[in-house]
């Protein structure tokens, strides 16, 4: 076998090998997405996102009830509250949302925050929660709707969880409680940056 021969082969093999390796590896970061170290959001993706309807959220007062059209084609910021008390941590995560929707300055108007409160609580009790907080709306979430966001959660819905919903209602991403306003704010950010609606 001649040199021009080895080349020739060399050749072959070289172009089989460019055309095989990268098809390898999008096949094993396909089935091992934890490799890749550049993501770029900060909370967690709900995958699948957990739909909703709006026949799912009823307001909790007279104030909510009365402003509910403000829900449909705006980004909100979901806190749960999942039991019949707000802690420390769940009043935190409220007065966290608060700045953050602060912060968002020129794109203010494309969100909304809202306290979804999955148990019964007197209107008297909840009232303290979130005293000199005029603008949150207060929702009651049905019971599948419930059973939906327990679903992401093995261990149950903590105090101070942060959900955000997009202006289709579809609820696509969560931050553990003490999560930071700032890490939020960029994650929205960017989500509003590339958003058609809302």
């Amino acid at each position: 076998m001649n040199n021009q021969q080895k080349r020739n082969r060399l050749l072959i093999l070289a172009i089989f090998g460019m055309s095989v390796i990268p098809f390898l590896i999008a096949w094993g970061l396909k089935e091992n997405p934890g490799l890749l170290k550049g993501r770029t959001n900060h909370g967690e993706l709900i995958t699948p996102v957990i739909t909703t309807e709006r026949s799912d959220l009823t307001g909790f007062d007279q104030f909510t009830a009365q402003n509910m059209d403000q829900l449909p084609g705006h980004w909100l910021i979901v806190n749960v509250i999942p039991h019949d008390d707000c802690n420390e941590v769940c009043r935190e995560a409220l007065y966290k949302t608060k700045q953050l929707q602060l912060m968002m300055s020129k794109d203010l108007t494309r969100t909304r925050r809202v306290a979804l409160i999955f148990k019964e609580v007197a209107p008297e009790t909840a009232a303290l929660w979130w005293k000199e907080d005029s603008r949150l709306l207060r929702i009651k979430p049905n019971e599948a709707l419930i059973k939906k966001i327990a679903a992401i959660r093995q261990d149950g819905v903590p105090d101070g969880m942060l959900l955000l919903m997009d202006p289709l209602g579809n609820l696509m991403m969560q931050y553990e409680p003490g999560f930071d306003p700032y890490k939020v704010k960029n994650d929205l950010m960017h989500l509003l940056k590339i958003s058609q609606i809302g």
